[in-house]
């Protein structure tokens, strides 16, 4: 099913929304060198990003040993900012690693600083696995959580077209928590169309969450896990980077959605210039390095403040 809104029908909703959608950071564990943080960077970041968020999202526990060192500087912020932890579930040696880094560091003084966390990210989309194994490391996830004293939200983060297709179910029914990434710009969508284009995207992923939840009798916590707009760099079809478009789809589709009531992560905190190219699905491979919302020392590109959020 094709749902298609505008932008005025979304902020009309969202006039009669009870409250506004938290806004959350996905936060890189590397310098702009490629070296790895330790707790006095992530202690900076956070001091830069506690005036906006309370929430970062990271996508592995173990590489760069990033929760041994952002966990403890997550539980000095302040204001206070959470983490939703990533464990990356593919390859067993990777996956034990992981498991053994939230047994390490999931202690009495980390424990409040947890908001959930995510199993797999984009795992479905790169078909890593199948959505029944990664429903089992949801539950396996979850269980381990339980046992450490932190019974937090466990779930998953995929593309918001695989969240939309049948073959997502299991893992969809298997979680407390759903992200779902969707990029206009990699779809190559123009300035006209960037905002109706990815508000279309999450509308059919929250949908089938939704759904599920109703089958399932469960409830289940949704949020935009990634989206975002580069400010430098080349096209992608008829997306255009820039930081006047990436402010412009910050105003009208991050501002949209949070006024919507819909949870979203913006990608990233900050730039990253040691990033690889990244390839889109139409074989273009472009730099991945200027997609932050802060300049990679910690400077706000443009006014993030949402009027109606």
């Amino acid at each position: 099913m094709l749902f298609v809104i505008s932008l005025a029908s979304l902020l009309t909703t969202a006039l009669a929304a009870s409250s506004a959608g938290q806004l959350g950071f996905a936060l890189g564990s590397k310098r702009a060198d490629g070296t790895c943080k330790n707790t006095a960077d992530y202690a900076a970041d956070l001091a830069v990003l506690s005036a906006h968020t309370k929430l970062v999202r990271i996508y592995s526990v173990s590489d760069c040993e990033t929760m041994k060192y952002l966990m403890p500087a997550a539980a000095a912020s302040s204001p206070a900012v959470q983490v939703m932890l990533g464990v990356w579930p593919t390859d067993d040696a990777h996956y034990n690693l992981e498991k053994a880094a939230l047994r390490n560091f999931t202690t009495a003084q980390t424990k409040s600083s947890i908001h959930s966390v995510t199993v797999g990210s984009e795992a479905l989309y790169r078909k890593d696995m199948t959505a029944t194994q990664l429903a089992s490391k949801i539950s396996e996830i979850r269980t381990l959580m339980s046992g450490l004293g932190a019974s937090v939200p466990v779930g998953t983060a995929d593309s918001w077209n695989v969240l939309a297709q049948g073959d997502a179910y299991p893992a969809i029914d298997a979680s407390d928590i759903v992200l779902a990434n969707a990029f206009s710009f990699w779809q190559g969508q123009d300035l006209q169309n960037m905002t109706n284009s990815v508000i279309d995207d999450i509308m059919q992923a929250l949908g089938v969450v939704q759904l599920r939840a109703r089958v399932t009798g469960s409830s289940k916590l949704f949020w935009v896990g990634e989206t975002g707009w580069p400010t430098d760099g080349n096209a992608y079809d008829a997306a255009k980077p820039g930081l006047d478009v990436a402010k412009t789809y910050w105003k009208d589709a991050v501002c949209g959605m949070l006024a919507w009531g819909t949870n979203v992560f913006a990608f990233e905190a900050f730039d990253e210039p040691w990033k690889p190219v990244a390839t889109g699905d139409n074989g273009i491979a472009l730099p991945e390095t200027s997609w932050g919302v802060f300049t990679v020392d910690r400077k706000l590109k443009y006014n993030i403040t949402c009027p109606y959020a």
